[in-house]
């Protein structure tokens, strides 16, 4: 018996055939299919009774020993994850790209011939780090990174620089300049008193300043200060471009646990509960009752005296505050309704208890004109102007509207599923659920909700990310998503 094989189109034969063909011989075919050489697969007359490769390749004759262990040395290894196995930290990034903020520097500048400048990324694209990310902030063009760790670097930034606020980048063509733009996550030194102890908790950025809090030495804040914002003395003329101060706030009675950047005004909550502001204050963000602009943190009063304060959020001129009975408080901006439960006066400055009719609050989100909370039940209500997660006819509320909990994913047969955590950017919403489940809703400014298109979303959407969803920084048209592999 014989058969006739043609190279490259026989890839090997099934299993079932192996054992059968003892024996058989392979003629070649010259000529066959404008093969002028015949140069067909030949196999000897006798065939192993172990049967054939599964693969084509040249006859050999017997292996050494070292050919056979290099053989196994390149051989891939398949194992199965143990139980044991660490879920590393991933960091996802979405939106504008151009600006740097992203950190991908082929973005910006292809590193090869045959890529072009990509001045959006619409869905999430990982951001390679060897750190384990704990904290993410997104600003006005730029983001910090930090990690908890105790070696030297703590903090990267990327992005916009112009007003140094992600840090001091030294320019490798003159030592004496920095850099204005960086396109890649950048270790931004800490005037640490005992940097291999002292750990970086959190970051927080506005429009042009960042603060980074520690869990030892207190808060640092760099960037613009025009306002006060970076809460030292504001310097009339002071260039910001290229400058090298990173400043340690230092006049607080307690410890400080959070901080939160308003577009030009800090907040930051102490151990105890108390808030303190700083900054811009024409529009009340600032809470100390009066308009003016403050450079040293100021404890605020209002109806937050006395009250026990677990979590501050702002990132336009609105400020929200819960506390630790689940009551919700309000101050700043209110041209968008924010305050409209309280006031009639687009400014408000002094803490207003509002009075929503939601249960107990367990965390609240402030954007530009936006806002959203979360209660013990783990429902989420918006208000405010802008879209607001239930469909283009409801673009303005005074009061919190619930969103239906289907839309993020519950449902009798999950009725387990319910949201963990919020955040809102200038426009945008996100929610994160108990399974770890990223929903997106608002303006898609840029791209920045990772949806895969440019149009605005209107309800809550689930954003595909490779990992569990831990935390999200919402920025102006950029995200930036902290997550953990599945295995």
């Amino acid at each position: 018996m014989s058969l006739v094989c043609q190279r490259g189109l026989f890839l090997g034969f099934p299993r079932r055939l192996q054992v059968s063909l003892s024996g058989v011989s392979l003629t070649p075919q010259r000529g066959f299919l404008s093969d002028p050489n015949g140069l067909f697969l030949h196999l000897s007359k006798k065939i192993p009774s172990e049967g054939l490769s599964r693969s084509l390749a040249k006859a050999a004759g017997p292996k050494s020993v070292r050919d056979l262990k290099e053989v196994d040395d390149a051989a891939p290894i398949f194992q199965y994850v143990g139980g044991q196995a660490k879920r590393k930290s991933r960091v996802f990034v979405c939106g504008f790209c151009l600006s740097g903020a992203l950190g991908i520097p082929s973005f910006v500048v292809p590193d090869a011939g045959w890529k072009t400048r990509r001045k959006i990324q619409p869905t999430p694209y990982r951001l390679e780090m060897e750190e384990k990310i704990s904290s993410a902030a997104c600003g006005y063009g730029f983001t910090l990174l930090s990690s908890s760790t105790t070696d030297i670097t703590k903090v990267w930034g990327t992005g916009l620089n112009k007003d140094s606020q992600i840090g001091f980048h030294q320019s490798r063509k003159n030592r004496s300049r920095g850099y204005e733009y960086v396109l890649e996550p950048s270790p931004v030194p800490l005037p640490l008193d005992k940097p291999q102890e002292t750990r970086v908790l959190q970051v927080s950025c506005g429009r042009a300043h960042s603060l980074v809090l520690t869990n030892t030495e207190g808060v640092f804040s760099m960037g613009n200060n025009a306002y006060g914002q970076c809460g030292r003395k504001v310097i009339d003329g002071e260039i910001y471009s290229e400058s090298q101060q990173i400043h340690r706030l230092r006049r607080f009675k307690d410890r400080v646990v959070q901080v939160a950047c308003g577009q030009d005004h800090s907040l930051f909550r102490t151990e105890r509960g108390d808030v303190y502001s700083c900054g811009w204050g024409a529009d009340g963000q600032t809470g100390l009752g009066h308009y003016d602009s403050v450079s040293t943190p100021t404890k605020l009063g209002g109806d937050i005296t006395g009250v026990p304060i677990v979590q501050v959020a702002t990132y336009g001129d609105c400020c929200l505050a819960v506390s630790a009975d689940g009551e919700i408080f309000g101050w700043g901006n209110s041209e968008y309704l924010q305050l409209a439960s309280v006031t009639e006066l687009t400014q408000v400055n002094v803490p207003r208890r509002l009075p929503f009719n939601v249960g107990k609050v367990k965390e609240a989100a402030c954007g530009g004109t936006i806002s959203a909370l979360l209660n013990e039940e783990g429902h989420v209500f918006v208000w405010g102007y802008g879209i607001l997660g239930k469909g283009p006819k409801l673009m303005e509320a005074a009061v919190p509207e619930m969103i239906p909990p289907s839309l993020f994913g519950s449902s009798d047969l999950a009725p387990d599923i319910r949201v963990a955590r919020i955040r809102c950017g200038l426009n945008q919403f996100a929610a994160i659920s108990n399974r770890g489940e990223l929903f997106i809703w608002g303006k898609n400014t840029r791209g920045c909700l990772g949806i895969g298109r440019m149009e605005d979303q209107y309800f809550p959407w689930r954003v595909t990310v490779p990992g569990e969803v831990v935390d999200v920084a919402c920025g102006v048209d950029h995200m930036v998503i902290l997550a953990k592999s599945f295995i």
